[in-house]
Parts: structure tokens; C-alpha cells; sequence
């Protein structure tokens, strides 16, 4: 496998150097690649990123409404007409449905990412699964791990996924040639083992999430790698499980 390279922010991401032989990997785990993560486990047909409440209205016009469900926040606050993107309410909702997702920070690094040769979505949630995913089916390339932030800044959650994620990668015997910024997430997560809950509580978007009551939801993307899904960014347009695709599960026990 080729180096493991880490940005910060979704700002960093430079469309230009997204070759063929670079496999991204995004982490907004305060919500969208959790959310993402978990319409597909419960069921939901794909999930459609946007930039914007804009480009999400002009997604819908074009879908069938019975089957289709707009879901969204910008800063925090969820788009007028929109579904929350909170991860535990979508459970008996999505199933069999197209999701058009739009949020503040996620869906426009999935966005960014796009020219990149895959683009894999990644949560506390599934990392486990994305990492015997990527060990299974590359061998040379490069994989670029981004986590997306906040609104330009530096995002706690993200680091420590992406620390996690790495974990996971090692977990698979495989050696690594990893950046500093790679190294950083790793020796982070690993300072802070077991205290997934602890870290997203202590983020600013996991007490923004807090003060609006939403505990059990941020307890839910604590949870490591409960779910087998593997959400790729397909062409641009949309994501979808993998496992799904390929007719296998990865066996992660």
C-alpha cells in the first residue's frame, strides 16, 4: 500500500493533485459520513451528496418524491422542509429510499474529492470495514485521509477518526508509510483509547449537538465499527455500499 497522507480541513483538499492512483477516504463524523454510513445499513437505496439547500431542492424536483428524502443542515441548523441528518431518527425512514444529503462541511469534501480514483466515506461507525476494504482490493496506491472540519477549522472528531482508521489499517499486518499528520491522528486516538464518547463530547460541534439535546445520537457515532457498510462516492453523483456492489461482506470479526 502507498503512503498514507492526512488533511486537516476539506480547504486543504487540492482537486489538482486527486490522480488515479490517489484513493481518498472523508471523515465528518459530527454528522455526514456517519449519516451516510447509517442510511445505508438501515437500508436506504444511495445517498446523494450536494454542496448546497439549492442544489438539493434541484436533485429533488427531478426524483420521484415517494422515494426520495431530502436531508440536511447548514451550521448546525437543519434546512427548513429538510430531515435532520441525526443518524438514530433516519432508521425507519430511509429504507428502499434516495437520501439527498446536504450539510455544511461533509458533503462538500465528498464533493471536492470526486476526481480522485475512489472515494470511500468513512465514520466511527464503519472504519473497521472501510479499512479491510481498501487493505483487500489496492496495493500501490496512495490513500489520501481527509477529515473535513468545520467551516475552515480544525475538527477534534475527525482527527481522532481518522486515528482510528488508521488503527485499523495497522490491525491488518500490513506495513504502513504514513505522514506526520498521519502520525499525529494515530498517536492521538491511541492516547485516548476507549473514550470515542468522551472525545466527540469534548468536540465544539459535540456540545453544539449536546446543547440541543442530542446525546443518544452522539453516543450512537461512538460506537466502533458496528456496521459492515462500505460507502463509495460513485462518479460524482452518488455513494453507496460497496459490499453491495461487489456481492461480498468483509469478514471484520
Amino acid at each position: 500500500m502507498g503512503k498514507i497522507h492526512l488533511l486537516m480541513r476539506k480547504e486543504e483538499i487540492d482537486e489538482q493533485q486527486l490522480t488515479d492512483n490517489k484513493i481518498v477516504v472523508v471523515f465528518d463524523v459530527l454528522l455526514a459520513t456517519s449519516t451516510i454510513t447509517a442510511a445505508l445499513e438501515f437500508g436506504a437505496k444511495e445517498v446523494i451528496p450536494v454542496l448546497n439547500e439549492e442544489e438539493a431542492l434541484k436533485y429533488g424536483q427531478s426524483k420521484d418524491p415517494s422515494k426520495t428524502i431530502l436531508i440536511g443542515e447548514y451550521q448546525g441548523k437543519t434546512i427548513d422542509g429538510f430531515l435532520a441528518p441525526n443518524p438514530m431518527a433516519l432508521k425507519d425512514v430511509v429504507s428502499g429510499k434516495t437520501i439527498i444529503l446536504s450539510t455544511t462541511n461533509g458533503t462538500i469534501a465528498l464533493k471536492k474529492s470526486q476526481y480522485a480514483k475512489k472515494v470511500y466515506a468513512a465514520s466511527i461507525l464503519n472504519s473497521k470495514s472501510v479499512a479491510h476494504h481498501l487493505v483487500s482490493n489496492y496495493k500501490d496506491e496512495s490513500i489520501i485521509l481527509i477529515c473535513s472540519g468545520s467551516s475552515g477549522k480544525f475538527n477534534m472528531e475527525d482527527f481522532y477518526g481518522a486515528g482510528y482508521f488508521i488503527d485499523c489499517l495497522l490491525s491488518s499486518s500490513i506495513e504502513l508509510e504514513y505522514t506526520d499528520a498521519a502520525k499525529a491522528a494515530h498517536l492521538f486516538y491511541s492516547s485516548n483509547l476507549d473514550k470515542e464518547f468522551e472525545i466527540l463530547a469534548e468536540s465544539s460541534v459535540g456540545k453544539m449537538l449536546l446543547d440541543y439535546g442530542f446525546e443518544d445520537e452522539l453516543k450512537f457515532v461512538s460506537l466502533k465499527s458496528q456496521f459492515k457498510v462500505v460507502p463509495i462516492f460513485e462518479n460524482g453523483l452518488c455513494v453507496r455500499n460497496a459490499n453491495n456492489m461487489l456481492k461480498v461482506e468483509p469478514d471484520i470479526r
